[in-house]
């Protein structure tokens, strides 16, 4: 019986050394849509990459309110977020900071452009903060 314990807790040393040792790290993104379309397509990069992965949403992110949480694995805290929209459109929020809040407002876009860059570090902020402009 005493060597029991011993074994137990080797066993979950190992295991606890093999999953430290991946190198990757799970954060949780909360989306919430206030853009006036759905989002039917998301894909993030490390930020100032282009190395973009989609990452599945399931149903559309209906414009107005709907939210979401995403799951993405890495060792970095800022990546480049991009927003696809069901009339076309496209929307890049830069530097999003993964690390310290979790939490981005997908804004409505301005009607001018068919495309837009946003860089979202401040707006990011504002919005992690629960702000609305």
């Amino acid at each position: 019986m005493r060597l029991t314990r011993p074994a137990v807790l080797a066993t979950l040393l190992f295991a606890t050394a093999a999953h430290a040792g991946d190198g990757k790290n799970t954060r949780y993104l909360d989306l919430i849509n206030r853009a006036h379309d759905s989002v039917i397509s998301l894909e993030v990069a490390p930020a100032g990459s282009d190395a973009f992965q989609e990452k599945p949403l399931g149903t559309p992110l209906r414009g107005g309110g709907d939210s979401t949480t995403i799951e993405i694995a890495g060792e970095s805290c800022l990546y480049d977020v991009r927003f696809k929209f069901r009339n076309g459109r496209t929307l890049v929020y830069k530097e999003v900071d993964i690390c310290g809040g979790g939490k981005l407002a997908i804004r409505p876009l301005p009607t001018s452009d068919a495309t837009r860059l946003v860089r979202s570090q401040p707006a990011a902020t504002q919005y992690a903060e629960g702000n609305t402009p």
